[in-house]
């Protein structure tokens, strides 16, 4: 039977895929889930238009995101944290503080989900922090944790 995958089904076919599938496969399995439809000259003449306006827009988004990176590539933030003895933070500075600081410097946001932090940060200093905006696009920031002046 020959189906359009309508969503990505992993080590099968991906998204706007036509394949010829076994029968009882796309009966019991593809379509009820709606992962595929029915080859048909209508289906697939429908497929065609919303693939051809995903690659628009996926074109146009990561334009943007090319963009947004040539804006914080190389940008350094400095972010004011309480701390104690030994340079040591009495919290911790995460990614969510990270995408605060940086949209505040430039005006844009960035997806707290998308900067790259192995662990979060404890300690005073200047770490280097990977953004990972798309498959190629991860633009490089510093981020110089300082600490906090108390008011006596």
């Amino acid at each position: 039977m020959k189906v359009i995958f309508t969503e990505d089904v992993p080590n099968v076919a991906r998204a706007g895929d036509m394949k010829d599938v076994a029968d009882g496969y796309a009966r019991n399995y593809l379509i009820p889930r709606k992962l595929a439809i029915l080859a048909s000259p209508g289906a697939i003449s429908a497929m065609a238009v919303k693939i051809e306006a995903r690659v628009h827009s996926d074109a146009k988004t990561e334009g943007e995101m090319i963009e947004l990176a040539k804006n914080i590539d190389g940008r350094e933030i400095f972010i004011e944290a309480k701390s104690g003895g030994k340079e040591k933070l009495y919290g911790s500075v995460t990614a969510t503080d990270i995408a605060e600081e940086l949209e505040k410097a430039t005006g844009m946001a960035v997806d707290k989900k998308k900067i790259k932090l192995p662990e979060s940060i404890h300690q005073l200093g200047t770490y280097d922090v990977e953004i990972k905006l798309a498959k190629d696009i991860e633009p490089k920031i510093k981020v110089t944790i300082t600490e906090k002046e108390t008011e006596k």
